[in-house]
């Protein structure tokens, strides 16, 4: 960081330990400092602006005042440095070690299976401290709420939240079950079990008790500092700005006189943003945190008076405590701003941003601003002149200049007024997801009656959403003074909004048509609500309301799951030492939960060590006319950048470069790449790379675009068994149709990373790589620098997340990094932000799938006609593959006897989708459900019905020839049903339906047939190394990558039961290609199947070995016989080997025997939905799976959950926006959203099949990694049922065919043809 001799000394704490920072640089943020200047690399970055708590850490600070130390979790991406001047920070690596001791929390995430890649894992264990520190006993609300800013892509958050649960007292709980009894006593309420299966995936009582006493002290000079009465002004002068943070209220006016345009910043919650992602810069910032008047609170019989340096969660704690003790009338608004605060940001964002800087910022999404813009809320602000008091109303919320703080003024403080007795105020909100989502559209809305009457007297309706600035409908709400509010109110209203309140139909966000909708179902929303309490206070007084309509006033609740993991208990035969079956704790669970788990960017800095940053196309289909780089290489900091003319062999692979040459074919092409000495400086000089382009026809951005210019990657492929033809000549009914399914992001939770580091000698260089193909990346480095591939060792420890997204593109991203490192000579450390990783490396392929359908007024369906298109992006990459996958699967659990499928990959200007977990099974399964519950809806039958009837019986052959028996399948559907107790509850739906007008529930069970391996005899193949040293002590490598799916920890099991020695004694350090050459891709649920036949066959190798020394002393030890071996010179190492599965397809014949066998499994998922809003909530999912005999059971249930829960945010959630010349506008967590923990199934319960024999995979077990993921379309079936029952009552036509996903907007429009 810079110096100046003008700065002053920065003093804080880190872990108990102070730190004098005497160059303090305001742009660096904490995380930054922690990571990289400190060395502790427990807080990951995960998206940079506060929006996945990867980065959580908690602050503390000492109140001089009231005496009383505060914690909080913050997210250090959006700290500065400069703003912790007296504050103490603790870190994962604070609270516990394993070279110290581990923390409770630590170990109860850990032991209860909440880590599996352990990317956010640190983030969750500091949220949960952070509570517990103020509250030891939390309560399940509290809980729900400090999860709401932690994200995790792995473990679908049941096992999280379940080890936590474990804090909170059982009588707390509100989550009951229909005994009453709670839902942390999980033996109490499991349903009557046989004697042979299990429950438990881990011991509760092996917990360490929470012990608060053992917990760091506040640093006592600290609160020294804090009560010194010298409240000088600090200042810390950086490389482009200086931080001012004045103690008195009298320096801060004048110093906001002295420099009118700096910015004051408090929480750096939304100007933190605007200097990372819009990268605006200021001079100068005033930091008014130390101003005590700022922070002060009055409470009259008028109301509160809060001061504006208040963060948003000491407003709530605030009003909560007020609203406990006044009447409900009083505080009517005090209310609506609680409803919002409970899901505004994640907690860690509502610890950090102030109620002023909320207010001023004015943002057009804003949740609070709306309600106290109705309110009559007034801003108290001050200059060096005087005060002044401004009115919080919709003209200040407009930015008018008239009705704004001038430059020299500085908000002090908000007074809100209590309510009055006729006076009613109500809060509405829609947003893309329960918790830490912008809202879509806001409001805020106020009535007052004249006393004892139902007459307006005063009526104010702001909207958040629609418009640049928060809109007022003040007009229309002028016009209904004096109205009575009863229905021709409520119609009269509603004309006048729309009319008022209008949206273009090329406005900014789109979803025009849905933003105006929901400012009508807002307002019929309020209006029920003060009806609701008009007769609460007058029964007679006012006419019923029908309780079909005042369902729709319950919020869905927030919650978050509970449930029961069953699985088959261990053989009572089987020896204690033996692992295999037992739930074991992932091998780094502990180190996840205490930070020490080392990924890639952890790895400290190197000598000369350079930092890239790319340079990459604003243009989706372009030539490059001329690169200018001059400004760039003058910046500071640059030493070098890298073109496509460095590159001293092949600039990648045929189809795919690593640098754009002369022409551009996507937004985010990589054209160069800035090598600097830091990041940031990498970055700045990126941003002055000069490029001219001309523009290149046709745009193809589209699957309908790249058909009409008949735009393809590869050939067609087909599959067609029976007479098509002739079936459809013979059915009843014939259905056609199409349906569109959206991409994926893999938003893994560590981005693209890759360290460089050239060797001195023979042109080598190690490649420490985040990426599930160590061998590949190997290959294109090798290929890239025109070198053997032996001069290249890549190493993989582990990856934070992958799910097919670091299959091929690591290789690329290598290859860039190693050019670089090759022509400076210095070391490489390349790291993706979120929005460049978003941007650069695709995701699941969108795909367009149209049918012809011919079918028996049964059900029986004939004849399928099926074509797939899907949007392979730019280059090939795996898209011919997905493609002949989305074909061989798409037939799902069904036998069709006559069926024709044809598949096309097609070429756009988009950046090349790859794969992604499932690889083409998600898709062209979910068209063939689709088309299937179309057939039932035809033929007004139950869907269920004609699964049942299409779905195979015997043993037969699946499309491509390959014979199955589908006995567990049917096992599976059966099993599921009744553990859902599906028919019951269906009926339960039905009921609910037929009492509520605007709220529907759906359920849908959905069977699935996964067939599991790769295509290709090669892909399957696997290599071990096992080493036995003379201690006793074993080194296992292995060809398969942690990606936190337990390989690791499946091997060591392996190792235990063949060596037949306990897991203590086994080591797995990292994969590389020296070790184990010639590694296939880790991917295809293959992982633990090949290569622990491996490691099985390594171990048996040795085991032979030993047999004669074992026979000679058999009672001797393990050690005994290992040191025998090595005095009679027998080698205690070995390799092992396993060729693979036989997997041949002929495409020309349409058949082969490609995979080793099948996953089966169903799933039964109940929601509500919203109809005014289109939301939902997960009420229930059942999941039953054949895992056979599973290896660890843990590990499995695991992967079947957190792949549900990543098809729940694929069928429902995640929406990839583009604009029409191929723009990614969903680049991080505010705009991109996957499930948080109060989206996953309130009940959510998973069974592992009553075992069978697999005989083709090891110990007869099955990969279950990626099959979990297609039945979260059981979610979206279950929707399309609730959708369809608000048709059907309303007179609507059956909507055939709902596209994916099924949003809050989709749902929304579907439910009503207009407004009501």
């Amino acid at each position: 960081m810079s110096h100046s001799k003008d700065s002053d000394e920065l003093v804080f704490f880190v872990n108990g330990k102070k730190v004098i920072e005497r160059n303090a640089d305001p742009e660096v943020n904490l995380l930054f400092y922690l990571r990289k200047v400190i060395q502790l690399t427990g807080a990951k970055y995960g998206c940079g602006g506060g929006g996945c708590g990867a980065c959580t850490v908690m602050i503390s600070r000492y109140d001089p005042i009231s005496k009383k130390i505060s914690h909080f979790s913050v997210a250090a991406c959006l700290v500065p440095i400069c703003s912790l001047h007296g504050a103490a920070v603790t870190t994962v690596e604070g609270i516990g070690s394993t070279k110290t001791r581990i923390h409770p929390v630590q170990e109860r995430i850990a032991k209860g299976h909440g880590t599996q890649c352990g990317f956010c894992t640190p983030g969750m264990v500091m949220s949960i401290y952070a509570l517990l520190r103020n509250h030891p006993e939390p309560s399940l609300q509290q809980l729900t709420e400090t999860f709401g800013g932690n994200l995790c892509r792995c473990t679908g958050y049941r096992p999280i939240v379940e080890s936590v649960k474990s804090f909170i007292p059982s009588s707390s709980c509100f989550q009951m079950n229909g005994n009453g009894k709670c839902c942390l006593d999980e033996e109490k309420n499991e349903p009557e079990k046989k004697t042979s299966v299990d429950t438990k995936l881990y011991e509760k009582k092996e917990f360490q008790p929470l012990d608060p006493t053992q917990e760091l002290i506040f640093p006592p000079e600290l609160m020294r500092m804090a009560e010194d009465p010298q409240k000088r002004v600090l200042m810390f002068c950086g490389e482009r700005t200086t931080w001012i943070a004045p103690g008195t209220l009298k320096d801060l006016l004048e110093l906001k006189m002295k420099y009118p345009s700096a910015p004051l910043i408090i929480g750096n919650t939304s100007l933190g943003l605007d200097m990372k992602f819009k990268e605006v810069s200021y001079p100068i910032l005033i930091s008014p945190a130390r101003v005590l008047e700022l922070h002060t609170v009055t409470d009259t019989k008028e109301g509160l008076t809060l001061g504006a340096g208040l963060s948003l969660t000491q407003v709530k704690d605030i009003l909560t405590d007020v609203v406990s003790r006044l009447p409900e009338e009083r505080t009517q608004m005090y209310r609506a701003l609680l409803k919002h605060l409970r899901t505004l940001a994640g907690q860690q964002i509502r610890n950090m941003a102030s109620l002023g800087g909320h207010i001023i910022s004015r943002l057009p999404t804003s949740d609070l601003n709306p309600i106290l813009g109705v309110g009559n809320c007034i801003l108290n602000v001050a200059s060096v002149e005087g005060a002044q008091q401004i009115p919080l109303d919709d003209r200040f919320l407009a930015r008018l200049p008239d009705a704004s703080l001038k430059a020299d003024q500085v908000l002090i403080s908000v007074f809100m007024p209590l309510s009055g007795k006729w006076e009613f105020v109500s809060a509405f909100r829609q947003a893309p997801r329960q918790q830490n989502a912008l809202a879509v559209v806001n409001a805020g809305m106020r009535v007052v009656f004249k006393e004892d009457t139902s007459t307006i007297t005063d009526f104010s309706i702001l909207y958040g959403g629609m418009g640049a600035t928060t809109v007022s409908a003040k007009r229309s709400c002028q016009q209904l003074i004096g109205r009575c509010w009863d229905e021709e109110m409520l119609t009269e209203a509603c004309r006048m909004v729309l009319e008022e309140i209008s949206l273009p139909a090329s406005a900014p966000g789109g979803m025009v048509e849905y933003r105006r909708t929901l400012t009508i179902s807002f307002l019929f929303k309020f209006y029920l609500d003060v009806w609701k309490q008009l007769k609460m206070r007058d029964p007679r007084g006012y006419p019923d309301i029908s309780k079909k309509l005042l369902h729709v006033l319950e919020d869905f609740p927030l919650t978050i799951p509970q449930g029961i993991q069953s699985f088959k208990g261990i053989d009572p035969q089987q020896p204690l030492q033996d692992p295999v079956g037992r739930p074991i704790m992932h091998q780094s669970g502990i180190k996840h939960a205490t930070g020490e788990a080392v990924f890639c960017d952890d790895v400290s800095v190197l000598a000369e060590e350079l930092f890239l940053a790319v340079v990459t196309s604003s243009r989706p289909h372009a030539r490059m006319i001329s690169l200018d780089a001059s400004e760039a290489l003058a910046s500071p900091g640059v030493v070098d950048v890298i073109t496509a003319q460095d590159i001293p062999s092949d600039n990648g692979r045929e189809e795919e470069s690593l640098f754009a040459q002369d022409e551009v074919i996507c937004v985010g092409h990589i054209i160069c790449a800035v090598a600097a000495d830091s990041y940031a400086h990498a970055k700045q000089a990126s941003k002055k790379v000069k490029i001219v382009y001309e523009d290149v026809e046709p745009l193809i951005v589209t699957v309908q675009d790249a058909l009409l210019h008949e735009s393809f990657i590869g050939p067609e492929k087909k599959l067609e068994q029976g007479n098509v033809q002739s079936a459809f000549q013979c059915v009843d009914q014939i259905l056609e149709g199409e349906v569109h399914f959206g991409g994926q992001e893999h938003f893994y939770m560590e981005t693209q990373s890759v360290r460089v580091v050239p060797k001195a000698e023979d042109k080598e260089m190690d490649i420490y790589v985040s990426s599930q193909d160590a061998a590949f990346t190997q290959e294109m480095v090798a290929r890239t620098l025109g070198i053997p591939k032996n001069r290249i060792n890549c190493h993989v420890k582990r990856v934070g997340g992958a799910f097919g997204g670091k299959a091929s593109k690591p290789g690329l991203l290598a290859s860039v990094a190693a050019v670089a490192a090759q022509k400076t000579g210095c070391p490489i450390r390349f790291i993706l932000e979120r929005g460049d990783d978003m941007l650069v490396t695709g995701g699941r392929h969108p795909l367009l799938g149209k049918y012809k359908i011919g079918f028996m007024n049964d059900g029986k369906i004939k004849a399928a006609d099926i074509q797939f298109y899907i949007n392979g992006g730019c280059t090939p990459d795996d898209s011919e593959l997905v493609i002949e996958y989305a074909l061989l699967k798409l037939e799902n659990a069904y036998k069709i006897p006559n069926l024709r499928v044809r598949g096309r990959v097609c070429k756009t200007n988009l950046p090349s989708n790859t794969a992604f977990r499932g690889f083409g099974f998600p898709q062209g399964a979910f068209v063939t459900e689709t088309w299937v519950s179309a057939v039932a809806a035809k033929c007004h039958l139950p869907p269920e019905k004609v699964r049942e009837l299409n779905m195979y019986k015997t043993i037969d052959r699946t499309i491509h020839k390959q014979e199955f028996d589908p006995e567990n399948l049917i096992k599976c559907w059966e099993t599921c049903m009744e553990n859902s107790s599906y028919y019951s509850r269906k009926k339960a739906v039905e009921e609910f339906n037929q009492q509520s007008f605007w709220k529907k529930r759906g359920i849908a069970i959905i069977p699935m047939k996964f067939s599991v391996g790769f295509p290709r005899t090669f892909y399957n193949q696997a290599a071990a190394l096992v080493h036995v040293y003379t201690d006793g002590s074993v080194l296992v490598a292995h060809g398969g990558v942690e990606l936190g799916q337990g390989i690791n920890t499946k091997m060591m099991q392996v190792a235990s039961r063949e060596l037949k020695i306990p897991m203590s004694y086994i080591h797995l350090d990292e994969m590389n290609t020296v070790t184990v050459p010639n590694t296939v891709a880790t991917g295809g649920s293959t992982g633990a199947d090949v290569n622990g036949r491996a490691v099985q066959n390594a171990c048996q190798t040795l085991m032979k070995r030993l047999e004669p020394i074992v026979s000679q002393n058999p009672n001797g030890t393990w050690e005994d016989w290992v040191n025998e071996a090595f005095t009679q010179s027998i080698s205690l190492s070995a390799t092992g080997y396993f060729r693979g599965y036989k997997a041949d397809m002929d495409w020309e014949k349409g058949e082969g025997d490609i995979y080793p066998y099948f996953v089966f499994g169903a799933a039964c998922s109940e929601v509500e939905i919203d109809c005014l809003t289109g939301a939902h909530k997960n009420i229930r999912t059942d999941i039953v799976m054949d895992g056979s005999f599973s290896i660890n059971p843990a590990v499995d249930i695991g992967q079947i959950e957190g792949a549900f829960v990543q098809g729940l945010g694929l069928y429902t959630l995640e929406e990839l926006k583009y604009s029409p010349e191929g723009v990614l506008y969903t680049r991080g967590p505010n705009q991109y959203k996957i499930p948080s923990v109060t989206d996953i199934p309130e009940e959510f319960h998973v069974s592992l099949l009553a075992p069978t024999q697999n005989p083709k995979a090891i110990y007869s077990s099955k990969g279950l990694g990626e099959a979990g993921i297609f039945l979260g379309s059981s979610v979206f079936f279950a929707i399309a049922d609730a959708v369809a029952a608000a048709r059907k009552e309303r007179g609507l036509p059956p909507i055939w065919a709902m596209n994916s996903p099924v949003t809050a907007e989709l749902i929304r429009m579907a439910c009503s043809t207009s407004g009501f």
